[in-house]
């Protein structure tokens, strides 16, 4: 059953499943009628000559350059021209999908003023598997993403490129083969097909559901280690971080009570230290905190994947027309740019973990490096120089890009959101988030081999997952390929899913 698009019920799941999953989408008929009526309101504004930006006018710093009838539609044209000026390489497929459903979600709400053939035009394409191809880099994040979002808007001219079917064609080509007609540009089509974070959005939608799965098993691995290093299980009781009041430290702490029941841990027959490092027992304040931050971006993105977020903005009811800055992407890259702090914390926190795991003066009796014979053999001490390599990539891509403007065109966009930055420096603090918490759950198998004694249900369920991909560390071996299986292991998510189906879900996203 498709999902219908009405400008008000746009999630982070319906998203991923129509960007990532490829489910059909239409186009509510309430929706379809207030695109309409809004062009109709236009077209009477045109016809009186009523003076507006982007229809007939210039943009930027031209926006008080009035066109010519003549001109108006030849403009479309031009804009999307000159605004396609990306570069690099493609964006992958999924993130231009997920901009298509965001800006076909703004179309929705009937306050952008193009031609219904616009948005069905995109509708056609998400559903033919029609993917213009739209260079990675050039987006400023205000006024919106033009430069991505002009790569697409040439398929709608009838030119660029796009992925059909497998293979990189003229975007003429491509159209015709789906059978989708070009409609072409008249006044405001241009402006109203680019003018808004739609990329950013999309990418970011589809990040925080991938973080939100990996911050559910940087718990697990967290439970993992805190058995096999023998902790003191006080800190992780829900009503000491109850009293405190976080809803995500709260979360935590019930996820790792999820993930330990059944161990013998839990029964006070073990000698365990008074107290931790904080590596250990603040981790539902630690990671409780990064759940929290996840919290807001999600309902930030979703605020925006149904905003109208668009320039100008046109209210049929009111027969006005309103100029502003819709298209801002700081709303968005703001929260995102805390995500990625979020996750490179976390990372830090596993990493001190596994830290704690391999050294001897630390592990509460483990082999050194996790392995006997050490001298002979060095186990896995290279795995934390792995992801020690990694933790610092992130730290440097952890700064904020949200507070680094450069004013553009002439200091009319004098403050941009750079809000692309932070999507693109997002993918890779999460692409490293893999591999970091692929090598601790590789170090917790590996230590919780040492210990004999009955592992809580979900810490089992876990490391007879990682052993189906991973063998017992007995003798030195190349562990390049063991971590990347991990890491692979880790973005499939198939250690969450069994975990899961043991334990019961793991309270993820508020």
């Amino acid at each position: 059953m498709a999902i219908i698009l009405d400008g008000s019920n746009l999630t982070i799941d319906k998203l991923v499943r129509i960007a990532r999953f490829h489910e059909k989408v239409e186009l509510a008929p309430e929706a379809l009628e207030r695109i309409k009526q809004c062009r109709a309101m236009l077209e009477e504004k045109i016809k009186a000559r009523e003076i507006m930006y982007g229809v007939n006018t210039g943009i930027g710093e031209f926006s008080e350059v009035v066109l010519s009838d003549e001109q108006i539609e030849q403009f479309q044209r031009y804009l999307i021209y000159n605004h396609a000026a990306g570069i690099g390489e493609p964006v992958p497929i999924e993130q231009i999908r997920a901009a298509m459903v965001s800006r076909i979600n703004v179309h929705a709400r009937g306050k952008s003023g193009c031609r219904p053939e616009i948005t069905l035009t995109l509708v056609e394409m998400l559903n033919k598997g029609v993917t213009p191809v739209v260079c990675r880099k050039g987006s400023v994040g205000a006024c919106g993403d033009l430069a991505p979002m002009s790569q697409i808007a040439l398929l709608l001219l009838g030119e660029g490129e796009a992925f059909y079917q497998g293979e990189r064609l003229p975007g003429k080509v491509a159209m015709e083969r789906a059978g989708i007609p070009i409609p072409g540009l008249k006044a405001r089509d241009g402006l109203a097909a680019i003018n808004g974070s739609n990329l950013i959005t999309g990418m970011s939608a589809l990040q925080l559901y991938d973080i939100e799965r990996w911050l559910r098993q940087a718990q697990i691995a967290c439970a993992m280690s805190l058995e096999a290093l023998l902790a003191n299980m006080k800190p992780y009781d829900v009503r000491l971080h109850e009293a405190r009041g976080f809803p995500g430290a709260v979360r935590c702490a019930r996820n790792l009570q999820k993930c330990l029941a059944g161990s013998d841990l839990l029964t006070g027959k073990f000698k365990v230290r008074v107290q931790d490092a904080y590596s250990m027992r603040s981790s539902p304040q630690v990671i409780g905190a990064a759940l929290d931050a996840l919290s807001w971006a999600w309902k930030q993105v979703e605020i925006e994947l149904n905003a109208v977020a668009d320039n100008p903005i046109f209210f049929p009811e009111y027969k006005l027309t309103l100029t502003g800055a819709n298209f801002q992407g700081t709303p968005v890259s703001l929260p995102m740019d805390m995500v990625g702090a979020a996750v490179t914390m976390v990372c830090v926190l596993s990493e001190r973990r596994l830290n704690r795991l391999t050294n001897p003066a630390l592990s509460a009796g483990l082999p050194p490096f996790l392995i006997k014979g050490a001298g002979m053999f060095s186990g896995m001490m290279l795995s934390q120089y792995t992801a020690d390599m990694l933790i610092v990539e992130q730290r440097i891509l952890s700064m904020p890009a949200s507070i680094q403007s450069i004013p553009a065109a002439a200091d009319q966009e004098d403050f941009v959101s750079m809000g692309m930055n932070t999507a693109l420096k997002n993918q890779q603090i999460l692409d490293n988030a893999y591999g970091v918490l692929g090598i601790e759950f590789m170090g917790a198998a590996q230590a919780l081999d040492f210990r004999d004694f009955t592992h809580g249900q979900g810490v089992t369920t876990a490391h007879q997952v990682i052993r189906q991909h991973v063998a017992f560390l007995d003798e030195d071996r190349p562990l390049h390929r063991d971590h990347n299986t991990m890491k692979k292991l880790v973005q499939s998510g198939e250690i969450l899913k069994a975990v899961e189906e043991v334990v019961g879900p793991l309270d993820g996203q508020d």
